[in-house]
């Protein structure tokens, strides 16, 4: 494979990273599956280790690493631990991405230093039951209330740290003949009027709790505002790139280790007197999975330099979550059609991230919605990077 360009800190944070999963989170997985959510504490020891919004300036507790180079190693070695399901990157970058990009200083002296520690999960509530890639169809509201507040009324589904979650970035109309208006509200999860639903059973990211969440009159100070009122849908969609770039990590990294567990497997497994890695359908189809994940690596590489750049466009982000998620579900397929039996095991690892992997198809605007996104920008610009146009 060819050299990926990391510098020599992030070649030792990968390092770090890599104890940690080994030591605070895989021994835990098992069990966290079972309970379906993850334990408190592993966010703390998280923080602890400086694992959790490293982007964020020192003063609030931060590194003040922007290079997204050490997120991606942490969600490489996080997918390579089978510790998917932990939701390291929904914290760090996803809802805290939201964060970064429009709180005031004064919000994120408020909220910043809880996230960097461990001690406030943070979750993105955006999803409804009729709104999920279309967020014109929302009908949680927000309406101005007495004494600088906010009202909010409506109900939340398919939130990831749901359960668990300390803060939420919540997304809600706020112009009632306008669905296209839109405000961004950071809701602490002890507000009254905030009832979290039932955990939903889900086929796979069992320690990931999922649920629903009903907003009945939240009071919400106007200093919880997100960016400018009504600005919310611009602003989902500036931050739509970063939160498919993640999912894009994520997916080409489970696939790696899906396509390392089944070769793995090949090599120790016999056929009529053969490993299975010696018969040629096997090899031919490990060997096609290698080439594509090669090639899937260098474009998802390309859009993490272009990130950090201030480059990465959304229909460029599209076709790297496109990719990759599609990428993996055929990896893990593949990987447990040649495990056999083996692989329809729930204890195998290879069925654990088959059932996980399905979800990443949908979330972050599905593959339908992705390549509609991707085919506009193929019909509106010059869609062959070779030809020059002449001036």
């Amino acid at each position: 494979m060819l050299t990926r360009r990391f510098t020599g800190e992030q070649r030792l944070f990968r390092l770090a990273c890599r104890r940690f999963l080994a030591r605070e989170i895989a021994p835990h997985m098992a069990r966290w599956r079972a309970v379906g959510r993850v334990d408190r504490e592993a966010f703390r020891r998280a923080g602890e280790a400086g694992l959790l919004c490293f982007w964020a300036a020192p003063e609030l507790g931060g590194a003040g690493l922007a290079d997204f180079r050490f997120d991606q190693v942490l969600i490489e070695e996080t997918q390579s631990a089978l510790c998917s399901d932990w939701g390291v990157a929904l914290h760090n970058r996803v809802a805290g991405g939201y964060l970064e990009r429009l709180a005031t200083p004064a919000q994120q002296s408020r909220f910043l230093p809880g996230c960097v520690a461990g001690t406030t999960i943070l979750a993105l509530a955006l999803t409804e039951p009729q709104a999920g890639s279309d967020l014109s169809a929302l009908e949680t509201r927000a309406r101005p209330a007495a004494g600088g507040h906010f009202l909010l009324d409506g109900r939340k589904t398919y939130i990831s740290h749901g359960a668990i979650a300390d803060l939420f970035v919540v997304a809600a109309r706020t112009d009632p003949d306008d669905p296209r208006r839109l405000g961004l509200f950071l809701v602490e999860g002890d507000r009254p009027g905030l009832a979290r639903g039932r955990p939903l059973a889900k086929l796979g990211r069992h320690a990931q709790d999922t649920c629903e969440l009903f907003f009945d009159g939240v009071r919400v100070p106007a200093e919880n505002l997100l960016g400018e009122l009504h600005r919310g849908l611009e602003y989902i969609k500036e931050l739509l790139p970063l939160e498919r770039l993640v999912a894009a990590v994520e997916a080409l990294a489970a696939a790696w280790k899906a396509l390392a567990l089944t070769v793995d497997f090949a090599r120790e497994r016999r056929l009529f007197g053969r490993a299975l890695a010696d018969f040629q359908n096997t090899r031919f189809r490990l060997a096609s999975l290698r080439a594509s994940l090669s090639a899937a690596q260098v474009f998802v590489d390309a859009c993490v330099a272009a990130f950090n750049d201030g480059r990465l466009g959304d229909a460029e982000a599209a076709e790297a979550k496109l990719l990759a998620t599609e990428l993996l579900c055929q990896t893990v397929d593949e990987g447990v059609q040649l495990h056999g039996g083996a692989g329809y095991l729930a204890e195998s690892p290879i069925c654990q991230l088959y059932a996980d992997a399905r979800v990443t198809r949908i979330f972050a605007g599905s593959s339908e919605v992705l390549k509609e996104r991707i085919a506009r920008n193929l019909f509106a610009t010059q869609p062959f990077p070779f030809v020059e146009t002449e001036t």
